[in-house]
């Protein structure tokens, strides 16, 4: 029904509505006139007479140029193109077969029975097969020219200069103005076809030969898409498919879809329906329905890519692609929009919304698998030193990632807010919203994600026996994961409060682990000890300073602080409580032991060497039974930490 439309601008009258002269199709004509009886004859007016004698002299015209370019009698007409010979006698031919076609109108309405009526209607066929191998030949011969790249960069305004109900504009200089002043070569000549095709194809719709017209261009026009689909490697898959396919080539697959998907949107489709709508500017319905069928299959199996990953294994690393795609299609979405703004074409965004959803559906799945994943871990295997765990190490790197995609996860997880009841403790932090800046969704999922992880390692800092290294693990992790916030982007995302906030969680964890482990070395010096105490009191506490020092150095060298601003920290902070205590302990009590035999066994470490001992601390090796044999004065002792002279 669409292809048999008629111009309303030219109120052509249809095919079935008329006597078979006039519209017939088949190539033999009736030997005589219409069975049914002539009208009764009516006196002619003076005006009547000379239209009628106007009428006949518009198909004797129409006979002389027509025969001329009749594909069937001539081999030179058959091999060449009306409108690249000569375009001033291709514009005489499209004004001949409007006039031929008001004077079979003429004729119809005044003088059916006329002989030529027969001839104009044998005409009309001639005519009509020649423009369809002109509209043929043209198509063919101007690939290049009408390739999309070419025919996006012109206007995609569809006004002609064929005009139905006045004269041809004879000068083609009309579409190039139209395309604008500066076009390229390439250009012009695509204005030029551009502008055959559309006189072509309105002349033959408004002759009521829309349907033989629209069949050559889509059939040219669908193989151009499809080829050019194909070429940018585009190919029909199938779930299984994709299921059984290998990483690497899924990867590869994914990125060529990725950049030829803008491509086909923004050159290929964009250039399509830019010379559809022109070639087809006399009817929105043709023109429409064409563009449908032209790219119906090729768009949708495009579009459908998305959705085939979307629905195949939810393994973790194929978020990110998730993620790619579902940016790409949104991106590009107010573009298919435009193109595909008919409702014959409404299901070609149907799938390219489906594939939206469908990946964003997939993301929030993998998150919840991957929030799931880290709630679960039961892994009771101990780091050595309280260093930092496999699982921040793991799950810091994919958060980290994740926020490269702000933007995109964002709009995702709008729509799946993490859960309320997330797991807490009471050495879980505070809500994560509470971060600085405009908060997007995707900031604070992505702190809801750290924040399960730090409930998760607050656990794991229970399998430590020894509650002091406890804490020197909650704060070694989570210097780490400050440190990932630092150099990645979840920086931007998470601000500037959110790392301060948890820096001073790390503040907090230090200042626990000191007390539990050198509270016992701190309390064995005694405090104000102006006047000398007994040989024995002071025997006493140089035993039990010995015995505390030993066992916090012989555990604390094993033990590990990987980043070296925290273990300078950590260092310092004892050093400042320790070393001045012990000093003052040292100098004005040793007196008491002078004459004492075997001094240096009993007094092994001096104020000035405890800088050497700590230095040994947080480096993850054991301990030296030399370092603690030695004595104060040994030339094995470490050179002292430099932070101890402050």
């Amino acid at each position: 029904m669409v292809l048999a439309e008629t111009s309303k601008n030219n109120s052509l009258i249809p095919r079935k509505g008329l006597s078979p002269l006039f519209f017939s199709s088949s190539k033999a004509l009736p030997s005589s006139s219409p069975s049914s009886p002539p009208s009764s004859p009516t006196v002619s007016s003076p005006s009547h007479t000379f239209s009628e004698f106007m009428m006949e002299e518009n198909i004797e015209n129409a006979e002389s140029i027509i025969t001329k370019w009749d594909v069937n009698p001539s081999s030179w007409t058959q091999v060449t193109c009306l409108f690249h010979q000569d375009r001033k006698e291709a514009r005489e031919y499209l004004k001949c077969v409007r006039d031929l076609r008001r004077s079979m109108h003429f004729l119809v309405s005044q003088k059916s029975a006329s002989d030529k009526l027969v001839l104009a209607q044998k005409l009309m066929q001639m005519a009509m097969k020649r423009l369809e191998k002109e509209f043929y030949q043209i198509l063919s011969s101007n690939r290049k020219q009408l390739d999309p790249e070419s025919v996006s960069s012109l206007s995609s305004d569809g006004s002609g200069s064929f005009d139905d109900e006045h004269e041809l504009v004879s000068e083609d200089e009309a579409e190039l103005k139209k395309a604008g002043e500066s076009i390229t070569e390439v250009e012009r000549v695509s204005a030029l076809v551009m502008s055959d095709l559309k006189a072509i194809a309105q002349c033959m719709t408004s002759s009521g030969y829309a349907k033989e017209c629209v069949k050559i261009y889509k059939l040219f026009r669908k193989s151009i898409v499809d080829r050019g689909l194909y070429l940018f490697g585009i190919e029909r898959f199938k779930s299984s498919q994709i299921n059984k396919m290998h990483w690497e080539a899924l990867e590869h697959t994914i990125k060529n879809w990725l950049n030829a998907v803008k491509i086909a949107v923004r050159t290929l489709f964009t250039g399509e329906k830019i010379l559809c709508d022109h070639v087809f500017a006399a009817s929105e319905t043709i023109r429409e329905a064409c563009f449908a069928e032209i790219t119906m299959e090729g768009a949708i199996n495009l579009f459908r890519f998305p959705e085939l990953i979307a629905n195949s294994k939810k393994e973790p690393e194929r978020i990110f692609w998730l993620l790619e795609l579902h940016e790409a299609i949104s991106e590009l979405w107010p573009e298919i929009e435009t193109i595909f703004n008919s409702a014959l074409t409404s299901a070609i965004k149907l799938q390219a919304l489906s594939s939206l959803h469908k990946a964003g559906d997939s993301v929030s799945a993998i998150l919840s698998n991957f929030r799931s994943s880290i709630q679960k871990d039961s892994s009771k295997t101990l780091v050595a030193g309280g260093g930092i765990h496999p699982l921040t190490r793991s799950a810091m790197s994919y958060i980290s990632s994740l926020a490269d995609y702000g933007r995109v996860l964002s709009d995702i997880v709008a729509d799946h807010p993490p859960p309320g009841n997330s797991p807490s403790s009471e050495s879980c932090f505070e809500n994560p919203t509470s971060i600085d800046g405009p908060t997007s969704a995707g900031s604070v999922h992505l702190a809801w994600l750290i924040l399960v992880l730090l409930c998760k390692l607050d656990r794991k800092a229970e399998l430590y026996k020894d509650v002091s290294l406890r804490y020197l693990f909650l704060a070694n992790n989570l210097q780490f994961i400050i440190d990932q916030v630092h150099t990645t982007n979840l920086k931007y995302l998470l601000g500037d409060e959110w790392v301060s906030m948890h820096t001073k969680k790390i503040k907090q964890y230090a200042l626990r682990y000191e007390s539990m482990a050198w509270n016992k070395v701190f309390s064995s010096v005694p405090e104000g000890t102006s006047s000398v105490l007994s040989p024995e009191a002071v025997k006493d506490c140089f035993r039990r300073f010995n015995a505390a020092f030993d066992e916090a150095y012989m555990k604390q060298t094993l033990w590990i602080v990987p980043d070296g601003k925290l273990r300078d920290e950590l260092k310092v902070s004892i050093a400042r409580k320790l070393v001045p205590a012990y000093r003052e302990f040292y100098e004005t009590q040793l007196v008491a032991l002078s004459g004492e035999k075997n001094l240096e066994v009993l007094v092994r470490i001096a104020p000035d060497d405890l800088g050497n001992y700590l230095s040994d601390l947080f480096h993850g090796t054991p301990f030296s039974s030399k370092s603690l044999s030695s004595s104060s004065h040994s030339q094995g002792c470490l050179p002292r930490l430099h932070i101890l002279n402050s």
